[in-house]
């Protein structure tokens, strides 16, 4: 008789191989039920994993890998759970590899290094940073967990200066689907997979990462905070950040330490739209630089800067949970004439979406952020090390917007209704874009939806460097055939 998920075989199999009993759970547990309920979206809870496994260390993993395999168990691998459509970090009729009792962080000040774990989210990284008067380049959002966030590269607070989340990864742990345990994938030891792992999400492609070794930079205090202004400002908003954004692309302006996220959504407590900005100064200059003397000066209001800590944003920073979420990603040429398409879509959008839900029932996001065209070349000018796989270089023509477009409601029902309307919003934009030359082709792998074609974004080259690897690394192609989740490789 076949092993299955459900099988009492498997448990057995699982306990003999080392795996305590304990961290096993299954359906009937309380503690399945707290995993489940730990996801940030309620679309990444509708998978209903056989078992929900929780491993304490690297070694559990590499047991835990060869019994799966042996036993052709389909299975997820989760971090902090964030997400948002289902069966990327979770699985139906399957197993679900929990990393969240691995998340641990260190640091050395001998080597101003930080040992991160993959389960930990940003906002306890920060916390036990904190002490020693350092940050690393992470997540701005304190519930994210470490371990999506830098296999997709990752954009932070410090990418005008320090490149992406990624690039600030000095090795990785990883373990290997016959159970080997690379402790320390570096650019010198393994330099194609370190590479790839800069940005593939390859957790589902051809290892399981465990760890991350970051470098670390001083940062004591930071100013910034978010910035509440009306909609009928939308349009000055949307023509500032135009100037900031070239103004960033601009080498001979010292304005990399300013920050700049600009939301245009609906508030389901003013039930209406209304333009959210997070302005951030990371030098920990009062107001910011200049680059954010144009935005500051526009009609606000609410204005909830202040000087603080990275610790302190990140646990302030949170999105609301708990929802049916959609999340689209684009990208294209900073362009008032897209921007302003896009804004006027959003609002339509809200529109068609009043019809059917009540306003105080859902939010939406046009979530607009600077990418200068020198973000590409950042990866190894701003680190020392070796290009990352985001094909940014390449890709990244002119300087551009990263969109964002998002829908959070309360129930299924209205999940069905709101996806369809956001990928024709995000499909509109890209058509009037293409139509004035403004497209770009780059996908950000974290705020992609699943359908997107991400990994393609990055470039055949980058493509073809991906499959070398998981191949030479996953020749069984284990992580193909029962790893479902994630954005994978193309195929030949």
């Amino acid at each position: 008789m076949p092993t299955t998920a459900t099988s009492p075989n498997l448990q057995s199999l699982l306990i003999h191989a080392g795996l305590p009993a304990s961290q096993i759970h299954t359906p009937s547990s309380d503690a399945y039920v707290a995993r489940q309920s730990s996801y940030w979206s309620i679309c990444a809870r509708s998978p209903q994993p056989s078992l929900i496994l929780q491993p304490t260390s690297a070694q559990q993993i590499s047991r835990i890998l060869p019994v799966l395999v042996s036993t052709s168990t389909p299975f997820a691998v989760r971090s902090g759970g964030h997400m948002v459509h289902a069966n990327s970090n979770n699985i139906s009729s399957g197993v679900t590899l929990d990393l969240g009792l691995l998340n641990s962080t260190t640091y050395d000040p001998n080597t101003k290094l930080a040992t991160i774990q993959s389960g930990a989210r940003w906002k306890e990284v920060y916390t036990a940073l904190e002490p020693h008067g350092v940050v690393v380049p992470g997540g701005r959002e304190g519930n994210v967990g470490v371990g999506g966030l830098l296999l997709g590269g990752g954009n932070t607070f410090f990418t005008a200066r320090k490149g992406w989340a990624c690039d600030n990864v000095v090795s990785y742990e990883v373990i290997l689907a016959d159970g080997t345990i690379l402790p320390s994938v570096t650019h010198s030891s393994h330099p194609d997979p370190f590479r790839v792992l800069k940005g593939a999400g390859c957790s589902a492609n051809f290892g399981i990462v465990t760890s991350f070794v970051m470098s670390t930079l001083p940062c004591t205090k930071v100013w910034g905070g978010m910035i509440i202004s009306p909609k009928t400002i939308i349009p000055k908003r949307l023509e500032a950040l135009v100037r900031f954004t070239d103004r960033l692309g601009n080498d001979e302006m010292d304005s990399r330490d300013d920050n700049l996220i600009v939301i245009i959504g609906h508030n389901p407590m003013v039930r209406d739209n209304v333009v959210a900005t997070l302005v951030v100064n990371v030098e920990g200059k009062e107001g910011g630089g200049e680059a954010l003397e144009e935005w500051l000066s526009l009609d606000q209001m609410m204005n909830m800067s202040k000087m603080t800590s990275i610790r302190e944003m990140a646990h302030e920073y949170v999105i609301t949970q708990d929802r049916y979420d959609t999340w689209f990603t684009l990208t294209f040429k900073n362009d008032i004439r897209i921007l302003e398409y896009c804004s006027a879509q959003h609002e339509k959008l809200v529109e068609q979406l009043i019809r059917f839900i009540p306003e105080q029932d859902f939010e939406t996001q046009c979530l607009f952020q600077p990418v200068p065209r020198y973000f590409g070349g950042l990866s190894a000018s701003a680190t020392g090390g070796p290009q990352n796989i985001l094909g940014l270089e390449k890709t990244l023509t002119e300087n551009s917007i990263l969109l964002l477009a998002v829908t959070m409601v309360k129930t299924a029902e209205q999940e069905k209704f709101a996806y369809p309307l956001v990928k024709k919003w995000v499909e509109d934009v890209r058509a009037f874009a293409e139509s004035i030359g403004g497209a770009q082709d780059w996908l950000y792998l974290n705020y992609a939806d699943g359908s997107q074609k991400v990994l393609e974004s990055y470039g055949e080259d980058n493509v073809k460097l991906m499959r070398e690897v998981s191949k030479k690394y996953d020749p069984e192609g284990v992580f193909v055939r029962l790893c479902p989740g994630g954005f994978k490789i193309p195929m030949e």
